[in-house]
This record gives C-alpha cells, structure tokens and sequence, in this order.
C-alpha cells in the first residue's frame, strides 16, 4: 500500500509555539502563505498554457497539446500549497508579525 505524501502528523503544539502560543493564529499565518504560494502557482501556470492559447472558440476544433498536457500534469504532481506553507512555518522561511495583544477594539 503506497503512502500518500500530503498526510503527514503534524505537532500541533510545536505549531502554536512558533505563533506566540495560540494555535488559531498559527493556522492563520499558514493559510495566508499558503494563499500566496497557490496564488504564484497559479500565475505560473497560467503564464505557462497561455503561450497554447488558440483564438479559435470552435467546440469542433479542439486539440490536444502534448506539451501543454505534460505541463499541466507537472503542476498537479507538485506538493499541496499548504504543505509547503507549513514546511516553510516550521522552518521559519518567511517572517509575520503578531497584531499587539494590548490593543482592544474599539466601538
């Protein structure tokens, strides 16, 4: 039985750590960086198939690229945003800042 590499356990507590002892904040920095890195793979990838486009919208014509299917079958192999996203948490690739705890809404 193969494993599948996007279920990993995690600590959550070495996780709540790192983010000043609050796990939801933890997730929440993790969430935004991992927007981020979805974000920059998708333009990529857009950038990529946009050199395949076809001006014709004809439902007849359509065919099929090689390369733009190797290229987008590259993408789907690459490692879930989120998963990069915590990999770079734990390693503290990328810096956050906390919002001051002192500070309380005002109303």
């Amino acid at each position: 039985m193969a494993t599948n590499p996007s279920i990993i356990t995690r600590n959550v507590a070495e996780l709540a750590i790192k983010a000043g002892g609050n796990t939801y904040e933890a997730v929440a920095i993790i969430s935004k960086r991992a927007r981020q890195i979805a974000l920059k793979s998708k333009e990529e990838l857009n950038n990529k198939l946009s050199d395949f486009a076809s001006s014709v919208d004809n439902l007849e014509e359509i065919f099929e690229n090689r390369e733009q299917i190797e290229i987008s079958k590259f993408y789907e192999r690459l490692p879930k945003p989120t998963s990069l996203a915590i990999d770079e948490f734990l390693e503290d690739k990328f810096t956050f800042t906390l919002p001051n705890q002192n500070e309380k809404l005002e109303e």
